[in-house]
C-alpha cells in the first residue's frame, strides 16, 4: 500500500508540474512583448463612432486570444474629433506629436479624413480608415491613406443597373452637402447617362438643415413630377429625411425610394419610428458571406450585449472596423516593428505645433506590409487592391416591416441574380425578373412611377379609340387603332414601360373637355401622357412634347356629290371652258382668214363678190371642224397651214368628245362644291368634328364666322347633317382630320366625296410633358413599328379593312371643274399660230417685192397710202403667173390656118366668156390666130392658138 501510495503521488506531482509548465510556457512576460501604440480618431458621440470603438476594442481582444505567441500588441489610445474637421485634425496631430503613435485608426467621416490623411503624409503615418467611403480621396495620391472599405463609386453601376432595370428614365439624387455626398454624385452622373436616364434635378441638403428647411426641399421634389429618388447620406440625416418625407405623403403609392451603401449599412441602429417611414425603400450594401467565424463572433456579441450597448447593433461597418484592427496586428507583426520612435525635426512645448510634427521611423515598412495583407475576416475576404478594399459583391433589399428583405444580389460578372452560389454560366443581366417582386411604398405591388396616361372618350370613330366599361368590374376596357399602335410601341421599347390608362371624363362618362383641355392635363401633372387620336399642332407643342407622327396627316372637306348634272340642258358646253371656246373660234377665224389671203390670188374658188368671199372664209375653216370642206387649195403654203389646223382641229374634237362622254357617265360624282371662298361668300354652314382643333383652323386660317360651324361626333351625325344641307339645317361641308373623312367615306362612299385643298398637319401623335426622355426612345419605337410593313398592316386591317370597297371609286372624283382650258391645249394653238404668221409673211413678202418696184416706177407721184391701195388692188386680181392658170392657158392653142380654126362662139362670147373667166381683161383681139387680150391696166396678154377653145 505504502508503495503503490507513492506512485500516485509520484503521479499526480508530475502531472501538475506538466500542468504548471505548459501555463507559464503559453504566456509571454510583459518584458517579452513589443507595444506598439495606435490611435484611433472617433466621432463617440455619433452611431457609427460608438458603435467602432465596441467593435475596436473586441477585435483587439479577439485577435489577442488567437494570436497569444505574438511578440507585439497594439495599445489603443482613442481620442473624440467631436463630429468636427478641426477637432479631428487636433486629435490626429496630438496622437503623432504627444503619443508617437504608428498608425491612426479614422477618423470616421470623409471630410475629417480629408485634414488627417494630409497629417499622416507629413508624419509618414499610416491612416486607416474603414467609414471614410467618398471617391474624392484617393489612396493612389495619398499614399499614406488606406481606405479598409469600399470607395462608394463601386456602387454606381449596380444602382443604374436598378434603375434601368424597372425602365426609369429620370431619378433625383437626394445627398447631404459634404465630401462624403457630393463624392458620389459624379460617379453617379456618369452611370445615369449611360443608360440614358436623365437627372432633372439634384436636391441637395446640408447636414445642419433643421426640419422645416428639409420640409421646404421635400415639397420642392413633390411638386417636381419625378417620384424615383436616390439618396445618399449619413443615418443621421436619412433619419430625419424620411420621417419628414413620410409626414408630407411622399411614401406612399407612387413613389421609389433607394438607398447607398452609406445609410444601407446603418439601417439596424435606427429607432422603430424610422423604419416605420422606411417602408417600401429598396436598398443596397455589400454582400458579406456567411462563415463560422462569423457566426460565432455573433453569438459572442449578443452575450456581451449590456443595457447600455443595446442600440449598438451588428452591422457593416463595425465589421469593417473589427477587420481593420486585424489586419493593423497582423502588419505590426509581420513588419517587426520594434521600439519605433519619431524623427524630431523642431522642439515644441505646443501639442498643436505642426512644424513640430516628426517623421514616424517605421511608417513607410508598416503600410508597405498592410497593402500586402490578405485574411479571411468577418466582411469576408480582407484584400486591399490600390490601397482600399477590393470591390465585392452587392445585396439588394426591401425594407419590411423592421426587417430587410433580400430580393437579389448584383455582381460585376452577371448582374441580376437570386442565387450567388449558382455556377452556370449565364449572359449579364438587367431584367427585374432576376429579382424578387419589391413592396413598394404604399405596400404594393405596383411599379411606382407607373406611366399615367390619358385617354379621351369619344362618341364617334370609335375604329381609333373606343372606352368601355365592364358590367362587373366597372373597370374601362379601352381598345382602337391608336391603343393598338401604342402598344406595339412598347413591345418595341429596349425597357419596360409600366402604365395605366386613365378616361378623361366626366360623371356622364363622357369627355371632360376638348383635346386641347385634355392635353393641358399634362402640364398639371394630372396625366403623364395622352395617347389616342391626338393631333399634332403648333400651338399645342408650347406646352407638351409630341413622338413622330404614327398617322397621315391633313385637314380637307368632305361635300355631297351632285348626281343629276347629266341632265343639264347645256351639258354640251361643259366639255370645254368659256376661254377655250373663245380661243377655238377665234382660231378658226383666223386660219380661215389666211387660207384666204394664200389662195384669193391663185385660186378662183376663193374668189368673187366680197359677201361670198366673206362667207367663204368663215365656211371654209369651220368646214374643217367636220373635214366637210369642199374648195381645193392650190397653194402649198396654204396646204402647210391646212395640215397643222386639221391636226389641231383633230385633237379638239377628240378632247372634247372624250370628255363629254366622261361628264355624261361620271358626271353624278362631281362635288357639289369645290371652293372653300364660295362656301364662306354665301353664307353656308359648315361642320367640324367636336372637341377638335379643326374649330381654331376653321376660324383663325380659313375665315369662317363661329356662328356658322356645327359640331357633331359621329359618321352618322355628319351623313345627316351633309344630306339635308345648309338650308335645311344641316351644313354644305365638313371639315375633319383625313383619316376620319376616309373611315366616313367607306361608309357612305356613293353620296360624298373629299375636294379642297389639304391644309397640313403632322397627323396623330402620342403627347408627353415638356422635356420627357421617353419622347426620343418612343419615336424611335414608332419609327420601327411604322416601317414594319407586316406588324402596322396587321393593325391597319384589323380596324380600317371596310375601307377598301371605296378605293377604286374614290379614284374617279375630281375636285376640280371637268372643263378643258386653254391651257391644256396652248402648245397646239401655238404650233398653228406660227405656221400661219409665217405663211402670211412670206406670201405678202414675195407680193410686195414682186409689185412694188413697178408700181413706185409708174407712179412716183403717188403718196404712200395711195401706192398701197394700188397694191390692194393689185392683189384682188389674178396671178395669172401661178401655175394653176398657166395649166388652163396651154389648153387654148393658136389656129394656123382659116381652115382649121373655127370659131363656134361669137367674138362677143368669147369676149363675154373672158370676162367672167378673166377679170381685169377689156378687149379680146384676134390677129392671125393669136388672141391677144388687152389689160385695163396697159398689160397685154398673147394667148396661142389652139385646135380649139375651151370655155
Amino acid at each position: 500500500m505504502s508503495t503503490m501510495a507513492n506512485l500516485k503521488f509520484l503521479f499526480s506531482f508530475i502531472i501538475l508540474f506538466l500542468l504548471i509548465s505548459t501555463s507559464l510556457g503559453g504566456k509571454q512576460s510583459t518584458a517579452d512583448v513589443n507595444v506598439i501604440r495606435v490611435g484611433v480618431v472617433l466621432d463617440l458621440n455619433s452611431t457609427v463612432g460608438e458603435m467602432a470603438e465596441s467593435y475596436i476594442s473586441m477585435a483587439v481582444s479577439d485577435f489577442y486570444a488567437v494570436n497569444a505567441n505574438y511578440q507585439t500588441r497594439l495599445t489603443l489610445f482613442t481620442r473624440d474629433s467631436k463630429d468636427d474637421v478641426v477637432g479631428a485634425a487636433s486629435a490626429a496631430l496630438d496622437l503623432m506629436k504627444n503619443k508617437e503613435v504608428q498608425a491612426i485608426i479614422g477618423p470616421a467621416r470623409s471630410s475629417q479624413a480629408r485634414f488627417v490623411i494630409e497629417l499622416g503624409r507629413k508624419a509618414q503615418v499610416p491612416i486607416i480608415s474603414f467609414s471614410a467611403t467618398s471617391p474624392s480621396l484617393s489612396p493612389s495620391q495619398n499614399p499614406f491613406f488606406i481606405r479598409t472599405t469600399h470607395d462608394d463609386s463601386a456602387q454606381v453601376k449596380a444602382i443604374a443597373d436598378i434603375v434601368k432595370a424597372f425602365g426609369w428614365r429620370e431619378v433625383v439624387p437626394i445627398y447631404e452637402d459634404t465630401d462624403y455626398g457630393n463624392g458620389l454624385i459624379a460617379y453617379l452622373m456618369d452611370a445615369l447617362q449611360e443608360i440614358d436616364t436623365r437627372v432633372p434635378y439634384r436636391s441637395v441638403i446640408p447636414p445642419s438643415s433643421n426640419n422645416t428647411e428639409i420640409i421646404e426641399e421635400l415639397n420642392k421634389l413633390k411638386a417636381n413630377h419625378t417620384r424615383i429618388f436616390i439618396v445618399h447620406m449619413t443615418a443621421s440625416l436619412g433619419s430625419k429625411l424620411f420621417v419628414l418625407a413620410n409626414n408630407a405623403e411622399m411614401m406612399k403609392e407612387g413613389y421609389a425610394w433607394i438607398l447607398t451603401e452609406g445609410l444601407s449599412s446603418l439601417l439596424n441602429p435606427m429607432g422603430s419610428k424610422v423604419m416605420d417611414s422606411m417602408q417600401g425603400v429598396l436598398g443596397i450594401r455589400p454582400y458579406i458571406p456567411p462563415s463560422k467565424h462569423l457566426e460565432d463572433f455573433k453569438r459572442k456579441w449578443k452575450r456581451n450585449l449590456t443595457t447600455s450597448s443595446k442600440r449598438i447593433s451588428f452591422n457593416l461597418f463595425g465589421l469593417w472596423a473589427y477587420d481593420t484592427v486585424w489586419a493593423l496586428a497582423m502588419a505590426v507583426e509581420k513588419a517587426g516593428v520594434v521600439h519605433s520612435s519619431f524623427l524630431k525635426q523642431n522642439a515644441s512645448n505646443s501639442n498643436v505645433d505642426l512644424a513640430a510634427l516628426g517623421i514616424s521611423e517605421m511608417g513607410s515598412r508598416l503600410r508597405n506590409t498592410i497593402l500586402t495583407t490578405k485574411f479571411q475576416g468577418l466582411s469576408g475576404n480582407f484584400s486591399l487592391v490600390k490601397g482600399e478594399l477590393e470591390t465585392s459583391d452587392f445585396e439588394l433589399f426591401n425594407v419590411i416591416g423592421n426587417t430587410e428583405r433580400i430580393i437579389g444580389y448584383w455582381t460585376r460578372q452577371k448582374g441580376f441574380s437570386q442565387d450567388l452560389n449558382d455556377t452556370h454560366k449565364e449572359a449579364y443581366s438587367t431584367s427585374k425578373d432576376k429579382l424578387k417582386q419589391p413592396i413598394w411604398p404604399g405596400y404594393t405591388i405596383e411599379q411606382p412611377t407607373k406611366l399615367r396616361i390619358g385617354v379621351p372618350v369619344r362618341r364617334g370613330f370609335e375604329e381609333f379609340l373606343k372606352v368601355e366599361w365592364h358590367s362587373n368590374t366597372n373597370k374601362p376596357s379601352i381598345s382602337g387603332f391608336s391603343i393598338e399602335v401604342f402598344l406595339a410601341v412598347k413591345d418595341a421599347l429596349h425597357f419596360p414601360l409600366p402604365y395605366e390608362f386613365i378616361p378623361y371624363m366626366n360623371t356622364d362618362r363622357q369627355i371632360n373637355g376638348t383635346y386641347d383641355e385634355l392635353l393641358y392635363q399634362i402640364t398639371i401633372q394630372k396625366y403623364d401622357a395622352v395617347v389616342g387620336d391626338t393631333t399634332i399642332v403648333a400651338n399645342r407643342s408650347l406646352y407638351v412634347d409630341f413622338t413622330l407622327p404614327y398617322s397621315e396627316s391633313g385637314v380637307s372637306m368632305v361635300v355631297l356629290v351632285k348626281d343629276d348634272e347629266s341632265k343639264n340642258f347645256w351639258i354640251f358646253l361643259k366639255p370645254l371652258s368659256l376661254n377655250l371656246w373663245l380661243s377655238t373660234g377665234a382660231a378658226f377665224i383666223i386660219t380661215g382668214l389666211v387660207i384666204w389671203v394664200l389662195e384669193h390670188r391663185v385660186n378662183n374658188e376663193f374668189r368673187g363678190p366680197p359677201k361670198q368671199q366673206l362667207g367663204l372664209i368663215l365656211w371654209f375653216s369651220f368646214s374643217t371642224l367636220a373635214f366637210a370642206h369642199r374648195e381645193r387649195v392650190v397653194n402649198n403654203w396654204s396646204r402647210f397651214v391646212l395640215i397643222i389646223w386639221i391636226f389641231v382641229v383633230l385633237i379638239l374634237t377628240q378632247s372634247y368628245t372624250a370628255n363629254l362622254t366622261s361628264m355624261l357617265t361620271v358626271q353624278r360624282l362631281q362635288p357639289s362644291f369645290v371652293d372653300v371662298k364660295e362656301i364662306i361668300k354665301n353664307g353656308y354652314f359648315v361642320g367640324y368634328q367636336n372637341a377638335s382643333f379643326v374649330k381654331g383652323l376653321l376660324i383663325k386660317q380659313l375665315g369662317f364666322d363661329e356662328s356658322k360651324l356645327k359640331s357633331y361626333n359621329t359618321p352618322e351625325e355628319y351623313h345627316e347633317a351633309l344630306l339635308n344641307g345648309t338650308n335645311n339645317g344641316g351644313v354644305a361641308a365638313i371639315f375633319d382630320e383625313i383619316p376620319y373623312i376616309k373611315l366616313f367615306l367607306a361608309k357612305y362612299c356613293t353620296r360624298y366625296t373629299m375636294v379642297g385643298p389639304i391644309y397640313k398637319t403632322d397627323g396623330f401623335g402620342f403627347a408627353l410633358r415638356k422635356g420627357s426622355p421617353l419622347v426620343p426612345h418612343i419615336s424611335r419605337a414608332i419609327l420601327n413599328v411604322t416601317q414594319d410593313k407586316d406588324k402596322i398592316g396587321a393593325i391597319e386591317h384589323k380596324y380600317f379593312s371596310s375601307q377598301t370597297r371605296c378605293e377604286d371609286q374614290s379614284t374617279t372624283i375630281s375636285s376640280h371643274s371637268p372643263s378643258l382650258g386653254v391651257d391644256s391645249f396652248g402648245g397646239l394653238f401655238l404650233i398653228a399660230g406660227i405656221a400661219s404668221m409665217v405663211s402670211l409673211l412670206v406670201t405678202v413678202f414675195k407680193f410686195f417685192y414682186s409689185h412694188w418696184p413697178a408700181l413706185s416706177h409708174n407712179n412716183t407721184a403717188n403718196c404712200f397710202w395711195s401706192k398701197l391701195v394700188e397694191m390692194a388692188k393689185c392683189f384682188d386680181q389674178k396671178d395669172l403667173s401661178s401655175h394653176t392658170f398657166k395649166t388652163k392657158e396651154s389648153s387654148v392653142h393658136a389656129v394656123t390656118s382659116p381652115d382649121i380654126l373655127e370659131l363656134s362662139p361669137s367674138i362677143n362670147d368669147m369676149q363675154n366668156h373672158s370676162r367672167n373667166s378673166f377679170e381685169g381683161t377689156d378687149d379680146v383681139v384676134i390677129h392671125d390666130g393669136n388672141i391677144s387680150l388687152s389689160s385695163r391696166h396697159g398689160g397685154t396678154y398673147t394667148l396661142s392658138s389652139s385646135p380649139s377653145i375651151q370655155t
